[in-house]
């Protein structure tokens, strides 16, 4: 795959590939116009949306219905490196999900192939959150 990036105008830079355009561009306040997400946003939307590939995967395997199941994703940002030390992903999933596959689930997601690509100094922590019945 190649990925041609263009520059559109001003701190836009765009990425053009398999027929799509993914805009990015920078915040106001770094001299951005705020059009897009910022390149470093669509990498943290990359690994959540690819672990969520993975839960939904799993859950489509086993006849699970993905309605009421998300995902969340934090991290711990490390001042004096200047960089993401831990990602924290969160399943939530409603009260009946099957317990039985809380640590499938963890193991599926984990298998992220963004995730799987970063350094392993980095931290990570996946876990099931269950909502409660009446939310």
């Amino acid at each position: 795959m190649s990925i041609e990036i263009t520059f559109p105008g001003n701190k836009k830079v765009d990425a053009l590939f398999d027929g799509y355009t993914v805009h990015t561009d920078q915040p106001v306040r770094d001299g951005g116009d705020g059009s897009s997400p910022a390149p470093f946003s669509l990498f943290l939307a990359s690994l959540g949306t690819c672990a969520g590939i993975y839960v939904k995967d799993f859950c489509d395997h086993r006849g699970i219905d993905t309605k009421g199941i998300s995902l969340t994703l934090d991290y711990h940002y490390d001042q004096v490196q200047k960089m993401i030390a831990k990602f924290i992903i969160r399943i939530h999933v409603p009260a009946d999900f099957p317990e039985q596959y809380d640590s499938a689930v963890i193991r599926s997601a984990a298998l992220c192939a963004v995730k799987r690509h970063l350094n392993p100094a980095i931290g990570n922590e996946i876990t099931v959150v269950r909502t409660q019945a009446n939310q």
